[in-house]
C-alpha cells in the first residue's frame, strides 16, 4: 500500500464477516449464541439439533417468548437487542446475550432462516431471512409455535479462508457437546436436547430439587463424578458459593471438568482459577486437575461482564473478597471432608475472609453427595439403608461386631491413645518412639481406643486388624475392611500439626518466627511493584517480611521468616508482589513455608517396615480421623482405601 487511498464506509456484510471473526470461531461458538438467546428469551424447552459437527446444519427451537413482527427486520441487523438500553442497564445486565451483534455476524457467514411466533396459535408467526450485500431483511408469514427456531446451514460457505480452519466432523461436534454440557449445567430448570445426524444424544429433564440437579450431573459428566464429589452451599458477604466439588483423589489428567458460573454465566477467570488451585494446593497429586462445578451468585453491579466480545471473562469490583471467599470456602470444605466423615452437614459454617477481616456466613450448609468416600465410591458411616451381601447394617450387628474385635483383641482396652500410652515401653517398638514424639503437636486428652460396650456404631476406619508387610494397616469396618498406608497417613497428621503451629491454623495465634537479616537484600523495582510494596505493606508485615520502599524503583527485604532465611529472597519478593497486584493476595510465602513443613514431616513419620502395636495402630486410625485432608499424604497420593462386603461376595461369587 504505496499509494494513499481514499477513507470509505465498509458495507453491512463485510462488517458483520468482521465481527464474525472474534464471536464465531467454530460451530459451538454459533450454538453458544443461540442458545444464550434462548435462555434469555423465557425458555422452558430447548432443543439442539446438528449435522455433520454442526458445519452444514445447527437448528436451536425454543418455547420462549418469540419475536414479533415489526421485530423480525431489526432481529438480524448489527447492535440491535432487546436487552440494554441504556450505560444504567449495561452495568448491571443480567441477560446473557446483550451486545446484539451474534445473530448479524453468523449470518454474514451462513444461509441462516429465523422463525418466531408470539402467539398460541401455531398457525400464525413469521419467517426473517437476510439477502444480497447490504444484508437486507425479508420477512415472509411462516406457522410456527409459540417461541423461536433458528437454522444454520452452510457455515463459512462465502468465506473459504475460515471454513478449511474446521476440524473433522468428529472433533467440531465434541466442541458442540461441551458448549451444550455448559448451558445444561448453567440452567437446571430448563428441559434440553441434543441430537446429532438425526440421533438423540442427550434429553434431559428440567428441574431444580437437588435429586434433579444430581441427576443432570450424573447424565453429562458421568456416575463418578457425583460419587466423589462434595455439595456445598454458602454465604457471606453478599456473596454465595453452592455446587460440587470434588475430592482430591478423583482427579484428572486435563482440566476438563471444570465448570464454574457467575450469575448463571459460565466464565473461564484468572482470579477464580487461582483460588481453586491454591484450595487444592495441599492435597492434589502433581500434575492432576481437580473436578467441580460450582455457581457463584453475586450483585449484577459488582461484576462486569462486558469486558470480551465472547463474555468468557469476567471481572469483579472487589477481586480480593470474591478470592478470599472462594479460596476459603473451598478449603474449608476439603479439610473436613476427613477420612470417614461428611464434611459437615446443615449448618456447617465456612468462614470467608474478606478483605483485612474475616466475615461471618449468614448461611451455610456443606453436604457430602450420595454413596462417597474420600477414596472410594462408598461411605464408612452406618445409614442403615442394604449393604454388603444384602445385610442390613443395624445397631445390633455393629455392637456384635465390636464384641467379636474385642475377642480378638482383649488386651486393646486396657490402652489408651496417649502420647505415653506410645511411648518405649507402652509399646516396646521403634514405632512407637515415632509415634509418640508427634511433632510436639500431639493431642495430649486421653482417648479410649474403644467405645463403651453398648456402642452403636463403630468409628468410620474400623479397627486394626493387622499390619501388613510392615507398609499397611488392614482394618475392620462396619461395612468391609480398610487398608492404611501408614506412612503416607502419619505424614499427613503430622504435617498438618506443623503448619498448625506456624500458621495458627488450629485457631490458635501464630508462630511465625521472622529472622531480620544481617545485610538487607536491595531489589531494582518497576514503579508498578514499588506502589504494591506500599500498599501491602501490612499483608507482607503478618507474613514476617518487612519490605521498605529505598527510592522510586529499588526496595528492601529486612526481614524475612526464619524458615526462609537461607532462600532465595528476590524471586520470591517478586513473586507475592505479581500475585497482591493481580489477585490482591499471595500465598507464595506461605507454599514456600509449607514446602520446609512437608519435608519435615516425611522424615518424621513413621517409616515403612516398623512394626506396630494393634494400639499404635489404632491410635493413627484415629488421629486419621480427626485430622483434616487426611485422606491424601503431602503429595497427594491417597492413605487410604476401602472394600465393601459387598465387593468381597463378588469377588468371591458368595450369594450368586
Amino acid at each position: 500500500m504505496t499509494e494513499p487511498r481514499p477513507i470509505r464506509v465498509l458495507d453491512p456484510r463485510l462488517t458483520n464477516q468482521i465481527a464474525a471473526g472474534e464471536v464465531v470461531e467454530r460451530p459451538a461458538s454459533v450454538v453458544k449464541e443461540l442458545v444464550e438467546n434462548a435462555i434469555d428469551a423465557g425458555s422452558t424447552r430447548i432443543e439442539v439439533e446438528l449435522e455433520a459437527g454442526g458445519a452444514r446444519l445447527i437448528r436451536v427451537r425454543d418455547d420462549g417468548s418469540g419475536i414479533g413482527e415489526a421485530d423480525l427486520p431489526l432481529a438480524l441487523s448489527r447492535h440491535a437487542t432487546s436487552k440494554i438500553g441504556s450505560l444504567d442497564d449495561l452495568e448491571g445486565v443480567a441477560s446473557l446475550g446483550f451486545r446484539g451483534e451474534a445473530l448479524a455476524s453468523v449470518s454474514s457467514v451462513s444461509r441462516l432462516e429465523l422463525m418466531s411466533n408470539i402467539e398460541e396459535d401455531p398457525t400464525a408467526g413469521w419467517r426473517v431471512v437476510v439477502e444480497g450485500p447490504r444484508m437486507e431483511p425479508r420477512v415472509t408469514p411462516a406457522p410456527h409455535p409459540r417461541g423461536t427456531s433458528v437454522s444454520v446451514r452452510d457455515l463459512f460457505f462465502n468465506t473459504p479462508a475460515r471454513r478449511k480452519f474446521l476440524r473433522t466432523e468428529k472433533t467440531e461436534f465434541g466442541h458442540v457437546e461441551e458448549a451444550f454440557r455448559r448451558q445444561a449445567l448453567s440452567r437446571f430448570d430448563i428441559g434440553w436436547v441434543l441430537r446429532h445426524n438425526q440421533k438423540t444424544l442427550h434429553q434431559l429433564r428440567p428441574g431444580d430439587d437437588l435429586i434433579a440437579r444430581e441427576r443432570r450431573l450424573q447424565a453429562l459428566l458421568g456416575r463418578a463424578f457425583l460419587e466423589h464429589a462434595l455439595h456445598l452451599d454458602l454465604a457471606s458477604g453478599g456473596l454465595r458459593l453452592w455446587g460440587w466439588v470434588g475430592l482430591p483423589t478423583h482427579s484428572r489428567a486435563q482440566a476438563d471438568q471444570q465448570y464454574f458460573f457467575v450469575n448463571g454465566r459460565v466464565v473461564r477467570d484468572r482470579l477464580v482459577a487461582h483460588a481453586i488451585r491454591q484450595a487444592y494446593r495441599d492435597v492434589l497429586f502433581h500434575g492432576r486437575h481437580p473436578v467441580f462445578v460450582l455457581y457463584l451468585e453475586v450483585d449484577p453491579g459488582a461484576v462486569d461482564v462486558n469486558v470480551h466480545p465472547t463474555k468468557h471473562e469476567v471481572r469483579f469490583r472487589d477481586g480480593r473478597l470474591v478470592h478470599d471467599f472462594l479460596f476459603s470456602s473451598l478449603h474449608r470444605a476439603l479439610g473436613e471432608a476427613r477420612a470417614g466423615a461428611a464434611p459437615g452437614g446443615e449448618g456447617a459454617e465456612v468462614a470467608s475472609q474478606a478483605p483485612d477481616e474475616a466475615v461471618e456466613p449468614e448461611t451455610g450448609e456443606v453436604r457430602e453427595a450420595p454413596a462417597q468416600s474420600v477414596w472410594q465410591q462408598q461411605p464408612m458411616a452406618l445409614h442403615g439403608r442394604e449393604e454388603g451381601g444384602g445385610q442390613k447394617v443395624t445397631p445390633d450387628r455393629v455392637r456384635a461386631f465390636m464384641e467379636g474385635y474385642r475377642a480378638l483383641h482383649p488386651e486393646h482396652e486396657e490402652h489408651l491413645l496417649t502420647p505415653q500410652s506410645a511411648a518405649p515401653g507402652a509399646g516396646g517398638t521403634a514405632a512407637g518412639v515415632a509415634l509418640a514424639e508427634r511433632q510436639a503437636t500431639q493431642d495430649t486428652r486421653p482417648r479410649p481406643a474403644m467405645p463403651e460396650a453398648d456402642a452403636t456404631r463403630a468409628p468410620p476406619l474400623g479397627y486394626a486388624v493387622a499390619q501388613l508387610h510392615g507398609i499397611y494397616i488392614l482394618a475392620q469396618t462396619e461395612r468391609g475392611l480398610v487398608v492404611v498406608d501408614m506412612h503416607a497417613a502419619h505424614e499427613r497428621i503430622v504435617y498438618e500439626r506443623m503448619k498448625a503451629q506456624v500458621h495458627g491454623d488450629a485457631g490458635g495465634e501464630p508462630r511465625l518466627q521472622a529472622q531480620p537479616l544481617l545485610v538487607p537484600v536491595s531489589l531494582a523495582a518497576s514503579a508498578a511493584e514499588v506502589a504494591t510494596a506500599e500498599t501491602e505493606h501490612a499483608a507482607f508485615a503478618r507474613l514476617g517480611v518487612e519490605l521498605d520502599v529505598a527510592g522510586p524503583e529499588t526496595l528492601l527485604v529486612r526481614q524475612v521468616p526464619a524458615l526462609l532465611v537461607d532462600a532465595d529472597v528476590e524471586p520470591l519478593i517478586r513473586d507475592m508482589l505479581a500475585d497482591l497486584e493481580r489477585y490482591g493476595r499471595s500465598d507464595r510465602l506461605e507454599a514456600r513455608i509449607n514446602e520446609l513443613l512437608s519435608t519435615m514431616a516425611c522424615h518424621g513419620s513413621v517409616r515403612a517396615n516398623r512394626q506396630l502395636s494393634v494400639a499404635e495402630m489404632n491410635a493413627l486410625l484415629r488421629d486419621m480421623e480427626r485430622t483434616e485432608r487426611s485422606g491424601q499424604c503431602n503429595h497427594g497420593r491417597p492413605t487410604w482405601t476401602e472394600m465393601s462386603l459387598k465387593e468381597l461376595d463378588r469377588l468371591f461369587l458368595r450369594g450368586q
